[in-house]
């Protein structure tokens, strides 16, 4: 489903300063409601329907009623002044009908009910899949960028918050269908009094207007803080934090930090609710006024003789129905113009388009591999930045090779990986897979045939074997790989003595969960790798937290990976860099030295001297 690109969609970001909306740009706010409404249909079409027939015919109800009643009314005043000796064959039966048209209502009410709330959900649920399908195909670079969660965020809010604009919008239709119909009955008898109500009811609904408007600048404006909010809940009380937050004693810092943030935005919001509820009140004084007019027309009508007591109550019911429903629809249509203001917020999220893709013609990765991967002059620097993080790089990595980075914190090493898997595309240069440029390639393709762990790898919060499993989820059911998988990861040590196995659910986050260590962690994440036939092996410092024992015999197995896998390790610790074919040295995003273990030390440069400096804290 495919949403159209709405007029101004990009500009309400820039009104968080507190700029006023101009009318234009609320009322091009409404160009979302047919979207709106597509995405509504696509959650439940059945129910959707069903939800708007049961709404049509509560519309009925309130004038039905009230015709019903006056009917009684006049006979029984008939009866009362002699004019019908007969009230029971005429009356009882009215009763009956008003008794199931009451009845009926009240059904109809919790039917409507029922289904908001099943459509309600079922619009979440289609609009978060919506959101993590659609988040799924964006860059990497567009993740690390702050002004991107923030309308990451607002559409995130909006999957919610927007099942309440749903049942408004529905509850709008119903009212001006009820309205519609009240609305006859007053027009015959005096259209004066749709003037009168009109002129009762605008202010309120200007004022809604105006303040709507206020608050949503608010919103935006607090945006960024209430990431800050959500932060300092997550830092202050998690299993992530705990012990630093204890050793450190940093509970009172982050809790003054919240507090602050919490107290300034609590203020600003009462400060605009005090205003509203000033200016409300004021505006509501007119409503009473006009109430009161129209009350004084019908009253002086049926003392004139032109309408009689049922008349009387009817046009008096209907009034107040027409009142409390055009109120209803004036606070309902202000918060509606206040939703689809928000509403441009989920809507232009999905106006965010990815930099990386497969090309239209793209051709599909070599199996196997023949020439292996080269890098001419590639370069790249993040967005923003004036800094390269990696340039010059010129080097191949053959067929079968193993090859690591080398290089102290920042020399640009995870950044050539990145580059490597296409989460990064180079700023200048290129990068060629078998003499064609790594763009021609279709991507999903190319991810997949490439493994790949890196050091901040995740710990899902799922059993042991969907742990190893990520590593290709399609194979999720292929008991035997995962095995193997674990086995040559030794993750298969840690797996065996859980509880439950490879049924085990790992972490502390849902009951009987089991924490790993995180050398223990690091093995289950290194079995992700040897789940798919990559052909080629990325480790982004995979044995930082495993004793020298472990490290040696998972080294074991990445030697062995076989004649056509090829290999990138980067690692701090030489014990294991020796074991490779090739080592690349970078600084400041450079390659400054490239060989053999034995040809590098023999240079006596870069390599040599970080060799000889971890050396010397085994002596």
């Amino acid at each position: 489903m495919k949403f159209r690109k709405h007029a101004s969609g990009n500009n309400m970001f820039a009104k968080a300063n507190g700029e006023r909306l101009t009318l234009k740009e609320r009322l091009l706010a409404f160009n979302t409601l047919p979207d709106f409404c597509r995405l509504v249909l696509h959650a439940s079409p059945l129910v959707t329907m069903i939800n708007l027939i049961l709404r049509i015919v509560k519309s009925l109800m309130p004038l039905s009623i009230l015709y019903v009643s006056k009917l009684i009314i006049d006979q029984v005043i008939i009866y009362a002044t002699g004019g019908n000796n007969h009230i029971s064959t005429q009356v009882w039966p009215l009763i009956i009908l008003s008794f199931g048209l009451n009845v009926l209502s009240d059904v109809l009410n919790r039917l409507i009910s029922f289904t908001d709330t099943l459509l309600s959900d079922r619009f979440t649920n289609y609009t978060s899949i919506r959101i993590m399908t659609h988040a799924a195909t964006l860059d990497l670079e567009q993740f690390e960028d702050p002004s991107f969660y923030n309308k990451l965020e607002r559409a995130r809010q909006q999957t919610i918050g927007r099942s309440i604009l749903l049942s408004q919008l529905l509850s709008q239709i119903q009212g001006w269908i009820t309205m519609a119909f009240l609305s006859v009955g007053l027009i015959v008898f005096n259209p004066w009094l749709i003037l009168v109500l009109l002129f009762s009811v605008l202010p309120a609904f200007w004022g809604e207007y105006y303040f709507n408007g206020k608050h949503y600048l608010l919103i935006q404006s607090q945006t960024e803080g209430k990431r800050e909010l959500d932060y300092l809940r997550f830092v202050g009380a998690s299993i992530e934090t705990v012990k630093e937050i204890k050793l450190l004693d940093l509970s009172a810092f982050f809790i003054d930090r919240f507090r602050k943030l919490s107290d300034k935005f609590y203020l600003d919001n009462r400060r605009l609710a005090l205003k509203q509820a000033i200016g409300g009140t004021g505006l509501a004084l007119f409503g009473a006024l006009g109430y009161f007019i129209a009350f004084a027309m019908i009253v002086r009508s049926v003392q004139s003789g032109v309408a009689s007591i049922g008349d009387l109550t009817f046009l008096i019911g209907s009034f107040q129905q027409m009142k409390s429903v055009l109120s209803e629809q004036t606070a309902n249509f202000s918060s509606i113009s206040q939703g689809v203001i928000h509403l441009k917020d989920f809507f232009s999220f999905f106006h965010i388009k990815p930099k990386i893709s497969s090309s239209p013609n793209s051709i599909p990765f070599p199996d196997p591999v023949k020439r292996g991967f080269t890098f001419e002059n590639v370069g790249f620097k993040y967005e923003n930045s004036e800094r390269w993080a990696n340039r010059h790089l010129n080097f191949t990595i053959g067929v079968g090779e193993k090859l690591a980075l080398v290089g102290e914190n920042g020399a640009g090493k995870t950044t050539l990986v990145k580059l490597l898997t296409r989460l990064y595309d180079p700023s200048e240069g290129r990068i060629l897979l078998d003499g064609i440029d790594l763009k021609e390639y279709n991507l999903t393709e190319l991810r997949k045939k490439i493994g790949i762990i890196f050091q901040d790898f995740y710990h899902y919060q799922m059993t042991s074997s969907k742990n190893v499993a990520v590593g290709n989820i399609e194979e999720a059911e292929n008991h035997a790989l995962i095995k193997d998988s674990a086995h040559k990861s030794l993750a298969d040590q840690v797996i065996e003595g859980l509880p439950n196995k490879y049924e085990q659910v790992l972490g502390k986050y849902f009951n009987q969960g089991v924490e790993l260590s995180g050398g223990e962690w690091q093995k289950i994440a290194l079995a992700r790798t040897y789940m798919r036939d990559a052909q080629l092996i990325i480790l982004d410092e995979p044995t930082a937290a495993l004793d020298a024992k472990s490290e040696y015999k998972v080294f074991q197995h990445f030697s062995n990976l076989g004649q056509n896998k090829s290999a990138v390790l980067i690692s701090h610790r030489f014990s294991t860099v020796r074991m490779v074919d090739r080592i690349l040295v970078l600084q400041n995003g450079e390659i400054v030295e490239m060989g053999s273990h034995r040809e590098l030390l023999e240079l006596g440069g870069r390599y040599a001297e970080l060799f000889e400096l971890q050396a010397m804290g085994y002596k």
